[in-house]
């Protein structure tokens, strides 16, 4: 099976046939060493079609002749030709022919960890308020900046894993910041002492990660294998492995995305093949969670036989249909979720445990992008879409569309700040991607369109600590950040970058702003 959906991908590629035994030589000579001779990763990330999704054919020829800049990938032109990297191409993107194992061993074989760097002290060794410290993630050459967010010097640069992905997390007092690869390692950085901690790898295709409320456990969302795995977050040692399986056992699912409930203590997964979503208790004092129905809750009178209790009891909520994409209130009673199919968006009573209401929100919304504020008197959420230029604005009483903005087109990031008026959102696909919109979330308008670098994407915006400065992303290898006067959208500073992706306002973050992602 394999050699024949080998042959049959180099023939799309429209190169010479080789042999399969040619070309799994050429792997194991050129790749294995650094990919592994399985392609599950090593010195270098894993090689799979999972992992691999937003590299294309083109771009993947590009880097086995041509190396990356700033990594220890060679280039190759000089030892392949071009039929040879054609053929490469085509066996890193063929699906291996069976789901590749990892469990609680190859965990546990994987973790790093740094014991003098755990016992450094808890004091910056830079001269910067460590609250309004930015997180710059660096996609194009794999790295991460650390940057003062009161003079927008650079405090470190150091090389992340490959492809980090779903956004960093922070320790409750903003000390550490934890990563998620793609490929599914977890990294431990300590953000004061400018070091790494830990690391570990927990699966092989990583959605992303969710750090408790109280900063204990990691909770990190695998594609592959289908999995949830909880850490301890202090040493990244292994707590637990929840295969991610319907209630009866028989089907599987993968983790699309795990998110921290703060005033619930717990973590909400949602699973991509399951009409299901998780609850994952935080609290040694959990209640139990009850499988079958219960006659009475009286001390002593319980008949159903508890599922779980305490820490780590899973809660499994039903749901009418698979739900990947998230975004909750305030106070995490209710979700709003939505498929990656369009079908619409649902609203979701997590104390109750049932669908309560629909909205109508077409063109796929991106509903981890949204953000809430106050509007006459109301709390209301807006939300972009990715297939459409439209920005809708929810009323939260009743769920209820009150508003829908027309953009430039499909956006994927929207933010704010509690102390601006104003909410920025991008017009991230199509042709106009090097727009980003500004609405004043009191009249809930439109008032100026920006274009930081005409032709180049822009994107991701967040805020300084006290919201007076909007840093924008230049999302290209010869990119920048982009920081404006957040009141009069005068362009103040550019410091140059490659593709920084995201950025992210330690403050911000673990005081779970409004206007940003938690």
């Amino acid at each position: 099976m394999l050699r024949g959906a080998l042959a049959g991908a180099v023939l799309l590629l429209a190169a010479p046939a080789l042999a399969q035994t040619d070309t799994a030589a050429l792997y194991g000579q050129y790749c294995a060493s650094c990919h592994g001779t399985d392609r599950l990763g090593g010195q270098g990330p894993a090689l799979l079609p999972e992992n691999l999704g937003r590299l294309r054919k083109n771009e993947a020829a590009k880097v086995i002749a041509d190396g990356r800049p700033s990594t220890q990938m060679p280039g190759f032109a000089q030892s392949l030709d071009e039929a040879e990297v054609a053929a490469l191409v085509a066996f890193i993107r063929t699906p291996l022919p069976e789901q590749p194992r990892w469990g609680e061993a190859e965990i546990n074989a994987s973790r790093i960890f740094d014991a003098a760097a755990a016992r450094a002290p808890a004091k910056p060794v830079f001269d910067a308020d460590p609250l309004n410290l930015f997180i710059v993630v660096e996609s194009g050459d794999h790295h991460v900046t650390i940057l003062d967010g009161d003079t927008f010097k650079p405090i470190q640069r150091f090389a992340s894993r490959f492809a980090l992905h779903g956004g960093p997390k922070f320790s409750p007092d903003g000390r550490f910041v934890y990563f998620a690869s793609r490929d599914g390692w977890i990294s431990k950085y300590d953000i004061y002492n400018l070091t790494m901690v830990a690391e570990v790898r927990a699966g092989i295709n990583t959605r992303n990660l969710a750090i408790s409320a109280d900063g204990r456990f990691l909770a990190v969302a695998n594609y592959l294998p289908h999995s949830l795995v909880l850490l301890d977050a202090e040493d990244l040692s292994l707590r637990r492995v929840i295969p991610a399986t319907d209630r009866t056992g028989k089907q599987s699912s993968r983790v699309s995305a795990v998110y921290q409930a703060r005033p619930r203590n717990s973590f909400i997964v949602a699973l991509k093949d399951v009409p299901e979503i998780w609850e994952i208790a935080t609290d040694e004092n959990a209640p139990p969670v009850y499988t079958g129905l219960v006659h009475s809750y009286e001390p002593d009178m319980v008949e159903a036989v508890p599922a779980s209790e305490g820490l780590f009891a899973l809660r499994r909520i039903a749901i009418d249909a698979p739900l990947d994409d998230f975004f909750f209130d305030p106070d995490y009673r209710n979700l709003l979720g939505s498929a990656r199919d369009g079908s619409g968006a649902v609203v979701v009573n997590l104390t109750v445990g049932r669908q309560i209401a629909t909205v109508d929100l077409p063109g796929l919304p991106h509903l981890g992008s949204g953000i809430t504020w106050p509007y006459e008197g109301r709390m209301v959420m807006a939300t972009p879409h990715l297939k459409e230029g439209k920005v809708s604005i929810i009323d939260m009483a009743d769920w209820r569309v009150i508003k829908t903005l027309t953009t430039d087109g499909p956006g994927f990031f929207l933010r704010s700040h509690e102390n601006t008026p104003y909410a920025w959102v991008d017009v991230f696909f199509g042709p106009h991607k090097d727009e980003l919109h500004i609405i004043d979330k009191r009249s809930l308008e439109i008032v100026r369109t920006l274009r930081p670098a005409p032709g180049k994407t822009a994107g991701h915006v967040e805020f300084t600590r006290d919201g007076r400065f909007a840093l924008v992303s230049l999302w290209e290898m010869d990119g920048a950040l982009i920081v404006y006067d957040a009141t009069t959208f005068e362009e103040v500073q550019r410091i140059p970058m490659r593709k920084p992706s995201g950025k992210y306002n330690v403050y911000n973050k673990i005081t779970l702003s409004a206007g940003t992602s938690h």
